[in-house]
This record gives C-alpha cells, structure tokens and sequence, in this order.
C-alpha cells in the first residue's frame, strides 16, 4: 500500500496545482472548493473563502500527491523539513522538470553529478515546495 503525501497551500493551491501539472505535463487537475461542499450551519465557510481548494490530486511520475488550501485561521507555515523526490531513468525529462519548476524558484543545487546520480539537482518552487530530482542509475 502507498504512501501519499498531502501538501496544504495557504490560498495558492489552484496557482500551484495548474504549475506542478504543465511542469511535470500531466492531466490537468479537477478542482473541488469549499464552496462546493454542502453548507453546514455548524461550520459555515466564510463567503470570501468558498474558492479556495478543498481538494485535488495529481499523479506525478506514478506517485499521488494530495493538495488543499487551509481556511483562514488555520495555522500554517512553510517549512523545510520535507522535500518532493522524484526519480527517473529518463535525463531529457528530468532536465525539462527541473528546468519548469525553476522558474520563479530558487535552484540551491543544480543539476550534476553527485556519488549517487549522474544528474541530480534541488530545486525550491516558487510556492515554497523543495524538489529534488535525480536520474536513476543503472
């Protein structure tokens, strides 16, 4: 059974989502907001509120990944104790990743050979998510 992870924006899932799936060029996400969900007179979602994402997935590289915007007054904070790994035999498409999910970024490792990948590389998106990409050795 999988493992997947569920990474929560702060009101940029939508903007992140529609990157992540023209970077990795996979089946644009559907969308469901708060908004859609049936109203609850116990937990009403503040108008200004209802367009934020509820709820999306996208199937990178054959891994699930899970995505929400959190409500005002949720807590949240970027933090730097987790990263997205992706791993790949094929080096035209890792180059063609790492250079989408650049732009806007920071790259604090580009892409080189390290002891454990002819072509690795740590790229920070511009929403604040670290990706690090390697290429499968054979």
């Amino acid at each position: 059974m999988p493992i997947n992870l569920f990474i929560n924006f702060n009101g940029t899932c939508r903007d992140a989502v529609t990157f992540y799936a023209a970077a990795f060029e996979t089946k644009p996400p559907r969308f469901m907001t708060f908004g859609d969900m049936p109203s609850d007179p116990a937990h009403p979602v503040p108008e200004a509120e209802r367009d934020k994402i509820l709820y999306t997935e996208l199937t990178i590289a054959g891994s699930r990944l899970q995505f929400s915007d959190v409500l005002s007054g949720v807590p949240y904070l970027v933090g730097n104790n987790m990263s997205l790994t992706v791993v790949t035999s094929d080096e035209a498409q890792l180059r063609a990743w790492f250079a989408r999910l650049s732009e806007g970024g920071e790259v604090p490792m580009p892409l080189g050979k390290t002891e454990w990948s002819d072509c690795y590389g740590l790229v920070v998106d511009k929403f604040g998510l670290a990706w690090q990409l390697s290429l499968q050795k054979s």
